[in-house]
């Protein structure tokens, strides 16, 4: 564990430095300004070195071995059908007697977004930019929502089979219409709530469990059905986030 750790922790210096050098060459040779505080700037990267490097191996060691294994204990015949696993091939279980498998996806998709450091980023600094009109808590909670029916929604896709393009195509004509009547101010927040929903702590546990569902669910290929299910996780809070603005705005009329 410890040779993994120090292994990490050397690709995660080779993959920030790249940033780091682009800051400092422009901060001297484009602004051509000394860099303020640069003691607790230094020291900032290397609090960023030690959490990535801790982060980046606990998500290997917990949370990806985790989602996978949700997937095989959820999609188990004995587990979907209450039967004893017997020598003979399990018949293909209907889409409906996956409902746990829907239920997981609500409540991990809810969970990983609330705790998804980015969306808290973004979060603050629309609460911020907007004078507090955009609450903290009220972009999360819409950003969450959205993330955890594009998760139950895209297990059903590969519980079913049927074609990715046929949802993605469906939300994003969703999304244009959205676009042409919400709040303007909402319309930059919502696209960029789409993006931030996909990073740390999302990504590892959908990938997870989208290839754990694909390869215990009979019929499916991890190849062709196991991917896909982030893309469900950044197209629909793009719709909740403007749907949110939209009840918002509408509540708001004198009635």
């Amino acid at each position: 564990m410890l040779h993994n750790l120090l292994q990490t922790f050397w690709t995660t210096i080779t993959d920030v430095l790249p940033i780091a050098l682009i800051i400092i060459g422009f901060q001297a040779f484009v602004i051509r300004r000394p860099i303020a505080n640069i003691g607790r700037v230094a020291f900032g990267f290397f609090y960023v070195l030690v959490g990535l490097a801790f982060f980046l191996q606990g998500l290997e060691m917990a949370l990806f071995p985790i989602g996978k294994l949700m997937a095989q204990q959820l999609t188990a015949p004995e587990f979907i059908s209450g039967l004893e696993q017997t020598g003979e091939a399990m018949k293909e279980v209907d889409w409906s007697q996956y409902y746990w498998v829907y239920v997981f996806a609500l409540a991990i998709g809810f969970s990983t977004t609330i705790a998804e450091p980015s969306l808290l980023a973004v979060a603050l600094k629309a609460n911020q930019v907007s004078g507090g009109v955009i609450g903290v808590w009220g972009l999360r909670i819409a950003v969450a929502v959205g993330v955890a029916f594009g998760i139950a929604l895209g297990s059903y896709r590969i519980i079913t089979g049927t074609p990715l393009h046929w949802y993605i195509i469906s939300g994003y004509a969703i999304v244009i219409a959205q676009t042409l009547v919400a709040p303007r101010m909402i319309i930059p927040l919502a696209y960029d709530s789409g993006g931030v929903t996909t990073s740390t702590v999302t990504v590892p546990i959908v990938a997870a469990l989208g290839l754990g569902l694909a390869s215990n669910v009979p019929g499916r290929n991890p190849v062709f059905d196991g991917f896909g299910l982030i893309a469900f996780a950044s197209l629909f809070p793009i719709i909740s986030v403007m749907a949110y603005a939209q009840i918002s705005a509408w509540w708001a009329k004198p009635q």
